[in-house]
């Protein structure tokens, strides 16, 4: 899912679903405190793939971190080698994703371009001598820039912290940290962390968002109407065939909603192509090519 997407408070979605359900909001039988579970269920059904992509560097004393407050699960993390400070931030465009196992942010253009680059970008470096730097402004016009890394590698006992695809989870390298209760515990007494995670779905105050799309709106809406309409049915109101019309419409628009959210980007498909082809390369045509070549 691409970090473009927009979202929208619960409230926002609660006045949608008001507007059509205005008589019922004007009798007082809508209550928000039993519909914003409903809309917390429906984002875990969506899955991470609707979660925004963020970066961060932590700041590691006496061997622990604190993660960031909007932290879910972890994509990948790195160790922040040498940085020198700059008062302009450089202009570049971010690298593919395919050169180094440490580049985040497939959706980022770069931070003189992309709007929600604020506190840490990832660019390619201007001058051509090396492949990426993390940017991180620590002032108004102050800029750390970090251009060398060292491996990590994550413990995660529990699988709460980190994704599937996490490459720290099974890297082999001498620095290790665990993640637990919101910290990152590590076995080094200092140093910098970049993080590249899955945020939560909240607003810097704290409310709850939801996916603003044409595809997911509805999906959010029919669960909050269905579960409107049973909570007056166990109140004595008659509105079976109600919430019969809503159910239906309800299974298709999460049909419709979960169609699209697992829908494979471009670049997902372009890997699994090249996977595949490796694969089959190597099952049908490479024991030919080592065979032609012994022989000669």
């Amino acid at each position: 899912m691409s970090v473009s997407h927009k979202y929208r408070t619960f409230d926002q979605l609660l006045e949608s679903v008001k507007v059509d359900f205005s008589t019922y909001d004007l009798e007082g039988m809508i209550e928000p405190q039993q519909l914003i579970k409903i809309a917390i269920r429906v984002n875990y059904d969506l899955g991470l793939r609707i979660n925004r992509t963020n970066s961060a560097i932590i700041d590691v004393e006496n061997n622990k971190a604190q993660l960031p407050s909007d932290f879910k699960t972890l994509n990948f993390s790195a160790i922040c080698g040498k940085y020198k400070i700059n008062t302009t931030i450089p202009s570049g465009t971010h690298i593919d994703t395919t050169q180094s196992k440490w580049v985040p942010e497939p959706g980022y253009t770069g931070p003189c371009k992309d709007p929600e680059c604020k506190e840490v970008c990832v660019v390619t470096a201007c001058d051509g001598e090396k492949d990426y730097m993390v940017i991180q402004r620590v002032g108004p016009a102050s800029y750390r820039e970090f251009s060398t890394f060292t491996p990590l590698r994550i413990t995660d006992i529990s699988n709460a912290y980190c994704t599937t695809e996490c490459p720290n989870l099974g890297i082999t390298a001498v620095d290790r940290a665990e993640l637990k209760d919101g910290f990152m515990l590590t076995n080094f007494k200092s140093g910098k962390v970049f993080l590249n995670y899955q945020a939560t779905l909240e607003d810097d105050r704290g409310n709850l968002l939801v996916l603003d799309h044409p595809y997911c709106n509805e999906y959010y809406e029919y669960a909050l109407k269905s579960r409107i309409l049973e909570s007056m049915i166990f109140a004595g109101e008659n509105v079976s065939q109600q919430l019969q019309l809503i159910e239906g419409r309800y299974k298709a628009a999460r049909n419709t909603a979960l169609g699209f959210v697992n829908t494979p980007n471009f670049e997902e498909v372009r890997k699994i192509i090249e996977v595949n082809r490796k694969a089959q390369y190597h099952n049908y045509y490479d024991m030919f090519s080592s065979t032609a070549t012994n022989r000669r």
